[in-house]
């Protein structure tokens, strides 16, 4: 039996091969200390210092003061402050990143999230320092949460199978692709508005999911220096080189369909290698998960379980 949504996102450090659970942990937690945080520090008269704090962690729009204070270009997409400013962006998250990270794998979620979340950053200091309408906001102006991110998984997903659909409350079911739409024409909408920083990081998370797959299909994936990297940190946290490219959860969150006998037997024999794994998964990209025979959905299961 799998487990369901919380026991993945309590034991999302211990299992392998699942950022999705593992970007939202580290969001929750990130938001729950510094709430905790913040109470403390507004009750103790201090609330200056957790000001000063979110001030170094959040991304400015002032290359100079950007400058003294890199890492934000980072830190400011696991940053939320506000209830409903980190729930709707989880939730998205989790309902397009379960796609995602079923058609392309889970190190793929995480190069959409980070590339989506510096895209979004990027566009953000484009407009700031170069846009006339931004520039006078330019030195006060911080931005902060996880949706340039998130941006980028919503339209990556709707790239990749842009007539699945959600069933949504009073609208019943409708094709990821109006609601992708729907989301980037608000926040082209809103770029001018009082939220402005946020809502251009969203058009540049946006714009890469879109190029991310549209390259991927074509050969290209954006992402080699992210999983360069983040093989690099995984081997110095396991104490060992880690070579083994694995493109799926161990348990994920759906059943293959069973195999008849005389399908077991065929299969058995057959070792299932590398450039295989690769044609399979480049057909998911294309066409999507449901394409692929039970032969393929079988030797795709049994590699990720090595």
């Amino acid at each position: 039996m799998y487990g369901g949504f919380w026991y993945y996102l309590k034991n999302a450090f211990t299992q392998k091969d699942n950022s999705l659970y593992k970007i939202m942990a580290i969001n929750i937690l990130v938001f729950l200390v510094f709430l905790v945080l913040k109470v403390f520090l507004t009750i103790g008269g201090a609330e200056g210092i957790y000001q000063e704090i979110m001030s170094k962690l959040m991304m400015p729009a002032a290359l100079d003061r950007l400058i003294l204070q890199p890492w934000s270009i980072f830190t400011y997409m696991f940053l939320h402050e506000g209830l409903f400013h980190i729930l709707f962006n989880m939730l998205f998250l989790y309902w397009f990143g379960l796609m995602v990270q079923e058609f392309l794998g889970s190190r793929k979620l995480a190069n959409l999230y980070i590339l989506g979340g510096l895209a979004g950053g990027l566009l953000y200091l484009i407009m700031y320092n170069f846009a006339p309408y931004f520039i006078e906001q330019r030195d006060a102006a911080l931005m902060l949460g996880a949706s340039a991110g998130v941006y980028a998984i919503v339209v990556g997903a709707a790239t990749l199978s842009p007539d699945t659909s959600f069933r949504l409350l009073l609208l019943g079911d409708v094709k990821i692709k109006y609601i992708a739409i729907f989301y980037v024409i608000i926040a082209f909408a809103n770029s001018t508005g009082s939220n402005a920083g946020g809502e251009l990081a969203h058009l540049g998370g946006a714009a890469l999911g879109y190029f991310y797959i549209i390259l991927l299909r074509k050969g290209t994936d954006l992402g080699v220096p992210v999983q360069a990297v983040g093989r690099f940190f995984e081997s110095i946290i396991a104490g060992r080189p880690n070579v083994k490219v694995s493109y799926r959860k161990k348990n994920p969150p759906y059943k293959s369909e069973p195999l008849k006998d005389s399908e077991v037997k065929s299969s058995s024999n057959s070792a299932t290698t590398q450039e295989e794994i690769d044609r399979i998964l480049d057909k998911i990209a294309d066409k999507g998960y449901d394409s692929l025979s039970k032969e393929e959905k079988r030797k795709l299961f049994e590699y990720s379980n090595k």
